[in-house]
């Protein structure tokens, strides 16, 4: 039998004891192995690195029928090993402790309902800054080369946080420290768990119904009335767009030159890190002005894409607005932000810039289209608009393969209660 046994600090539960005084074998690091009430016989073995260590329980477990336990940190099965198990075709029980994350923000007084919690370990660092520039509270889960330094440098000095980093949270070493991400970047850490990232004036939140942040927002695609004078692009192509942009939660959307900042402030309200870059000094106003209307998010930069480009973080999404191509250099902006390799490019050219656009998609190994849409308002009745084209690019990233879990547990069918008869096929 495997059991994952999570350690806070506390004093370990019943439960916890009992597989532990019943192991045959026990894994996990040093400083979590000392203390456990272990049967003299029982093989102890400490290791630094959590993926040798779970090699060691598999190999074990798959010998014979001996109790083996994993003593691990916090809840195992948040952002723990218990999908790992799962992933190799065992079926784990698991003993949690209390989480880093709720140990964390118990330690910095805050409320965690509303918090983003994300991990920056396994190469998700990138993904995790774009949530702490985007969101005012968020839990980070470090690593090695994804710590608070690595945080710091990376926010500093463009998005203004305050940090709390929490050190070896339940062990001899715990510290929590309260600092500035330039402080940050030159501290000496010592085995950081957890990083709380926060804009301390909105550090406390708001009362919601459900954990986490808004998933979507309360409304997209937005009347052409909800950015100023409605010079931008109109809601229906506008929902197109975004579509295409798919913006979400640890991606950065560049808005390059959309006029009204439109297309921008609706993917910061999907949870997006946003940039909106324009030449023209009154559409940056503009941006702006509709920026703050919003309540988002989006960082302002002016100047040209292409000398730009270089010194803005790298996008997962790009989207080129009509401002781009109302003279020459717009194939160029193309290219300048095509050869950054983002997932999706969006663009809304004049007709006759489809074909060079689809060109240099193609060349720098885009999945390409093209679509022109015309809408027209039917109460009241209108005239339909002049026609948009819109092009986009997409690069396919194929999900890994994972296998089906086992269990050995059986399954138990609840049948629906009387007074709740279940829902016949086809009806929603």
């Amino acid at each position: 039998m495997l059991t994952v046994v999570g350690r806070d600090g506390s004093p370990l539960c019943g439960a916890a004891v009992a597989a532990l005084e019943s192991a045959a074998l026990v894994v996990g690091e040093a400083r979590l192995l000392d203390g456990l009430p272990l049967p003299p016989d029982a093989r102890k073995v400490a290791a630094d690195d959590v993926a040798a260590a779970l090699r060691k329980v598999l190999d074990e477990a798959d010998a014979g029928d001996q109790d083996v336990v994993l003593v691990v940190d916090g809840d195992p099965g948040y952002f723990g090993i218990v999908r790992e198990l799962l992933e190799q075709g065992h079926a784990p029980e698991a003993i949690p402790a209390t989480p880093l994350v709720a140990r964390a923000f118990a330690q910095a007084g805050l409320p965690w309902e509303d918090a983003v919690v994300v991990s920056a370990r396994g190469g998700h660092l990138r993904q995790a800054v774009n949530a702490c520039r985007a969101h005012p509270k968020v839990a980070v889960l470090t690593g090695p080369g994804a710590g608070p330094a690595e945080l710091a440098r990376a926010l500093f000095p463009v998005t203004p946080r305050s940090f709390v980093v929490c050190e070896d949270l339940g062990g001899p070493g715990e510290r929590v420290v309260y600092v500035r991400p330039a402080e940050a970047t030159t501290r000496p850490w010592n085995s950081p768990d957890v990083v709380l990232v926060l804009d301390n004036r909105h550090a406390l939140g708001e009362t919601g119904w459900a954990s986490g942040p808004p998933r979507t927002p309360a409304g997209w695609a937005l009347p052409a009335d909800a950015f100023g004078d409605g010079s931008g692009l109109g809601p229906e192509v506008r929902a197109f767009v975004l579509a295409k942009l798919g913006p979400g939660l640890g991606d950065m959307v560049w808005d390059v030159e959309s006029g009204d900042g439109s297309v921008g402030i609706e993917c910061a309200r999907f949870g997006a890190a946003v940039v909106a870059l324009d030449r023209d000094y009154a559409a940056c106003e503009r941006v702006r002005r509709n920026v703050r209307l919003h309540g988002v998010k989006v960082a302002m930069a002016s100047g040209d894409v292409g000398s730009a480009a270089g010194h803005l973080p790298r996008p997962d999404a790009v989207f080129l607005g009509p401002g781009v191509f109302s003279g020459r250099g717009g194939a160029e902006a193309v290219r300048a932000c095509a050869a950054l390799s983002p997932s999706r490019v969006v663009a809304v050219p004049a007709l006759a810039d489809v074909q060079v656009i689809l060109d240099i998609l193609d060349e720098h190994g885009f999945t390409s289209g093209a679509v022109q849409l015309q809408a027209a308002r039917l109460t009241p009745p209108e005239r339909p608009g002049d026609p948009v084209a819109v092009v986009w690019g997409e690069r396919d990233v194929p999900a890994p393969a994972r296998r089906a879990p086992r269990t050995d547990r059986p399954i138990e069918t609840i049948p629906a209660p009387p007074d709740e008869p279940d829902i016949p096929p086809g009806v929603a």
